[in-house]
């Protein structure tokens, strides 16, 4: 039997953390190695679907990396074709604010600050899952909170909990059957623009589950 080196146990990957701030808006940010490729696409995705269901400004979402060695950089010029030719920053984008994320896009190391005041931290690995625990931890920061109606606890996931292709992995990580690796997003960058295509496509998916499920969270806050 394969541990589980988070001590997290996937539960139902649609329910959400509540907000840490009730009056705020609901914080979520994506983290992979350098934030140039598969966090940065999954933001810009993320801020399409948020415009599109009226959640801007109610949803913040953003991107950072686990890793400092691309500080500074643009978003990979592959992702950043890929993101443009798919349609990204056109149609419902009136205000401009996804082709704006797209140009303007700088990756960083995720801060502890950062760490402490996002609703929601989906890690794009199982290494930089464990590697958000540990800051988090070193930190102090309150990462798991009791089970109830109004909280899921779990702030720092993985990605890919959200995708629908992901079920029967879920399934065999609770039975402790396979490590939680077996959810890695791979990392684009070292392939080709078919790499790149397929990044797309899954991103796209999870983020298809993830919007609608905001989406309930911020309608239920106004209930």
């Amino acid at each position: 039997m394969i541990s589980n080196p988070t001590g997290s146990v996937p539960g139902e990957p649609r329910v959400l953390p509540v907000p840490r701030d009730p009056d705020g808006p609901y914080r979520v940010i994506m983290v992979c190695t350098g934030n140039i490729c598969r966090s940065a696409m999954a933001e810009v995705v993320l801020l399409d679907r948020l415009g599109a269901a009226g959640l801007a400004g109610r949803v913040e979402v953003a991107s950072s990396g686990v890793s400092g060695e691309e500080r500074g950089n643009p978003m990979d010029s592959r992702a950043r074709r890929l993101l443009l030719a798919s349609g990204y920053g056109e149609g419902c984008d009136g205000g401009g604010a996804v082709a704006a994320r797209i140009a303007s896009h700088r990756a960083h190391r995720i801060t502890d600050a950062e760490i402490a005041g996002s609703d929601l931290i989906l890690a794009m690995t199982a290494s930089h899952e464990r590697e958000l625990m540990r800051r988090a931890q070193r930190a102090v920061v309150i990462i798991d909170e009791p089970e109830g109606p109004r909280s899921a606890g779990r702030r720092i996931r993985m990605f890919r909990e959200f995708d629908p292709k992901s079920a029967a992995d879920l399934a065999a990580i609770a039975q402790g059957l396979v490590s939680r690796s077996r959810l890695d997003a791979p990392d684009p960058w070292y392939g080709g623009m078919e790499d790149f295509e397929d990044t797309l496509a899954m991103v796209e998916r999870v983020v298809d589950e993830l919007a609608p499920a905001l989406s309930v969270l911020m309608r239920d806050r106004l209930i």
